[in-house]
């Protein structure tokens, strides 16, 4: 067992004094939770539209491809599990094992965006609905568009602590605290995709428009 795996299993907090709870950690899930209702109020935005008719272009939930949009979420949905194992690697000291699965989440993440730059495309060439079409179509790219920066986002991170270990041959203790916040992160933009796409996607398509 390498050093930086050592260090890795036995990480020293600095927990904050009325908590408990490691102070990084706080940080995030308070910044989580201000996310939560930054994508609330955008998904309660694209519903205060979704019902009302334009006189131009077709609203988002005319168009929708319901069965490639499931596929893109299943690859989201599969890139929590890669990310658990990364952890889980970490844990047990295997800095090989943590950089395979952060490279497969990464990869996940990818072919997820890939797919809504595939979706914006077809929409856009395809159905003419742009930003600026109507209400509904704003809302809409606005939303997801947000969404998909936060995944983008995501899979930088999850690149830069890949590079990280590749080039310290593992990660330290404070890395593993870093990998322990990306987690969070991750499994936060994989909970708000399961909502967008539950609410925005399946609850609101009109059957047999697309």
């Amino acid at each position: 067992m390498t050093a930086a795996a050592h260090e890795a299993q036995s990480p020293h907090q600095d927990l904050h004094e009325s908590t408990g709870v490691e102070n990084r950690k706080l940080a995030m899930w308070a910044f989580l939770s201000s996310e939560f209702l930054f994508f609330g109020a955008l998904i309660t935005n694209y519903l205060l539209y979704v019902g009302r008719e334009f006189a131009s272009g077709p609203k988002p939930s005319e168009i929708y491809d319901i069965p490639f949009t499931s596929v893109s979420s299943f690859v989201l949905l599969m890139s929590s599990l890669t990310m658990v194992l990364a952890h889980n690697a970490l844990s047990r000291g295997d800095q090989g094992a943590t950089r395979t699965w952060l490279l497969a989440t990464a990869m996940l993440g990818s072919v997820f965006l890939a797919g809504q730059v595939f979706e914006f495309t077809e929409f856009i060439t395809l159905e003419n609905m742009t930003l600026a079409t109507n209400p509904s179509a704003s809302a809409f790219y606005v939303l997801t568009g947000f969404h998909g920066t936060h995944v983008a986002i995501g899979v930088i991170m999850l690149l830069s602590l890949f590079g990280l270990s590749k080039r310290m041959g593992g990660l330290t203790n404070r890395q593993f605290l870093n990998l322990e916040l990306v987690g969070l992160y991750w499994h936060f933009v994989d909970i708000i995709w399961i909502v967008i796409f539950t609410v925005v996607y399946l609850l609101t398509a009109v059957p047999g428009a697309s």
